[in-house]
C-alpha cells in the first residue's frame, strides 16, 4: 500500500512538473505582447526599408496596444542587424525587417555569417518594390534594347552604378546581364545617394536602385527611367516598361521586405504576429505608403514567405558563384 501510494505521488509530481514547464510558454502566448516590440532594421533611417518598418510598426502598435520601436543597426551589409536578432530572446519582442540580403548574404560572405532558415523563422512578407534602371538624360541607353545592343557591341564597356557590391540592385543587374547574355561594368558605391549623384553628374551613365530613390530625380528631369525590373509596371513610373516586356518574358527582380523572428519563438506568438501583420497590410496607411515607395503589399502565409527566402537563397548562391560577386 505504501509502495502504491509513493508511485502515485511520483506520477502526480511528474505531471505537475510537465505542466509547470509548459506554463511559461503558454502564459507568454496568452499575454503577448506585454511590453514594447522592437523591429531591427539593417539600414540607416530614411531609406525604403526604414520607411516600411516605421509604417508597419505604427499600425501594429495601435492594434497590439504596445509601442513598436524601430532600431536601426546598419553595417556589414545588414549582418549586424541579423546577428542582433539571431542572438535575441526567442519571445516575439525582437523582430527583423528583412530584405533580399537575408537570402544573399550567406553566399556573399564567407564563412556564412548566419543561416536564415535555421536561425530565423518567417513571420510575414510585407511587400515588394521594384529595382529600376535609370540613366543620365544625355546617355544613349534610352531603352533596354539599346542597352543590350550597346553591351553586345562592346562587352564590359557599358557602366552602371549601384549602392554597393552584393546589394539587391547589383544582384538584380547581374541577373539581368546573365539573362540577356551581356557583360556590363559594375561601379559600386556606398549607398544609393552617391551612386545617383554621379549618374546625374555624368560620371556614370546608368544606375540601378529601388524605385523610391529614383522618383524625385526622375520627376525633376535629372534621370530617365529606362526600365523597371519588377514583374509588372510600377504605378509611380507607369510609362516605364518592365524588362520582361522588353524582350525577356518572365524576368523579375524586386526588393522584398518581410518580418522574421529568432528561431524557437513560440508558435502561438508567431501566429499572433502573423495575423496582426496581415490585418496591417489591409490598412490604407500601409497600402498608401507602399504605393508611395513604388511597391505593393503582399499578404500571404508565413510558409510562402519562408519558401521565398529559400528560393532566393538558392538563386543568389548560383549567381554569386557564376558571376564571382564579392561584398564590399
Amino acid at each position: 500500500m505504501i509502495h502504491s501510494l509513493s508511485r502515485r505521488q511520483a506520477i502526480l509530481a511528474l505531471g505537475c512538473t510537465a505542466v509547470a514547464a509548459a506554463a511559461p510558454a503558454a502564459f507568454a502566448a496568452d499575454t503577448f505582447p506585454a511590453k514594447p516590440i522592437h523591429i531591427v532594421v539593417g539600414y540607416s533611417a530614411g531609406g525604403a526599408v526604414d520607411a516600411v518598418a516605421r509604417t508597419v510598426g505604427q499600425v501594429l502598435s495601435a492594434s497590439l496596444g504596445q509601442p513598436v520601436i524601430v532600431d536601426n543597426k546598419p553595417g556589414a551589409g545588414t549582418n549586424i542587424a541579423v546577428k542582433a536578432v539571431v542572438d535575441a530572446p526567442a519571445d516575439g519582442y525582437t523582430l527583423l525587417m528583412a530584405a533580399n540580403a537575408l537570402s544573399a548574404n550567406p553566399s556573399l560572405y564567407q564563412p556564412s555569417p548566419f543561416d536564415p532558415e535555421k536561425q530565423l523563422v518567417p513571420v510575414s512578407l510585407i511587400g515588394r518594390v521594384p529595382v529600376v534602371i535609370a540613366a543620365n538624360p544625355s546617355a544613349p541607353y534610352t531603352s533596354v534594347a539599346k542597352l543590350v545592343e550597346a553591351a553586345k557591341a562592346k562587352p564590359g564597356f557599358v557602366q552602371y552604378a549601384t549602392p554597393g557590391n552584393g546589394s539587391t540592385p547589383h544582384m538584380a543587374m547581374e541577373l539581368f546581364a546573365h539573362t540577356a547574355g551581356i557583360q556590363l561594368q559594375h561601379v559600386p558605391y556606398r549607398g544609393g545617394a552617391p551612386a545617383i549623384t554621379d549618374v546625374i553628374g555624368g560620371q556614370v551613365p546608368l544606375v540601378a536602385v529601388n524605385a523610391l530613390e529614383v522618383q524625385p530625380h526622375a520627376k525633376a528631369g535629372k534621370l530617365k527611367v529606362v526600365a523597371t525590373l519588377g514583374a509588372a509596371r510600377t504605378p509611380i513610373f507607369p510609362d516605364a516598361p518592365t524588362v520582361a516586356e522588353s524582350g525577356f518574358p518572365g524576368f523579375e527582380a524586386s526588393v522584398w521586405y518581410g518580418l522574421v523572428a529568432p528561431a524557437g519563438t513560440p508558435p502561438a506568438v508567431l501566429e499572433r504576429l502573423h495575423a496582426e501583420v496581415q490585418k496591417a497590410l489591409q490598412s490604407p496607411t500601409v497600402r498608401e505608403r507602399m504605393v508611395a515607395v513604388g511597391g505593393e503589399v503582399l499578404p500571404g502565409t508565413a510558409q510562402s514567405f519562408g519558401q521565398l527566402i529559400h528560393n532566393d537563397r538558392v538563386r543568389y548562391e548560383k549567381l554569386v558563384h557564376e558571376a564571382h560577386i564579392k561584398p564590399d
